[in-house]
């Protein structure tokens, strides 16, 4: 399921990247994921469209955090704190816990993109596992 990801090379400099605009990046890369695990279900748009939907939800990201936190490095870490606190805006239909763990995870999403694809196809694979 990872293998679009397997194939990148590190690219530019994440680092000098702000974590709303690697947050904004991470989202994007998480619903290309999302879409690629259910293109190959035989379902109709709709239902393609309320699966993915579900999956990139601020709660469902927030979870895939959880389950990945115990294999985080200290500077990966750090990226989620600094993100978390960054995000001052939310909607009030969520709570604000979750809202900014969820942008914590878009911007470790983005930032590893970039910065190191093949430790981000890794935690994509533990994601698949623990999810199935």
């Amino acid at each position: 399921m990872n293998y679009w990801i397997q194939n990148l090379v590190p690219y530019g400099s994440p680092d000098e990247i702000g974590v709303i605009q690697l947050a904004w990046l991470g989202d994007s890369i998480w619903e290309l994921h999302q879409r690629l695990k259910y293109v190959h279900f035989p379902l109709k748009s709709k239902d393609l469209h309320l699966s993915v939907v579900n999956e990139v939800k601020a709660k469902s990201q927030s979870k895939s955090l959880s389950q990945i936190e115990h294999l985080l490095n200290e500077k990966e870490i750090d990226l989620i704190r600094r993100a978390r606190n960054k995000t001052k805006r939310y909607s009030k239909s969520i709570d604000p816990v979750i809202y900014s763990r969820a942008t914590g995870f878009e911007t470790l999403i983005g930032w590893l993109f970039l910065k190191d694809p093949q430790r981000l196809s890794t935690l994509f694979e533990y994601l698949e596992i623990t999810i199935h």
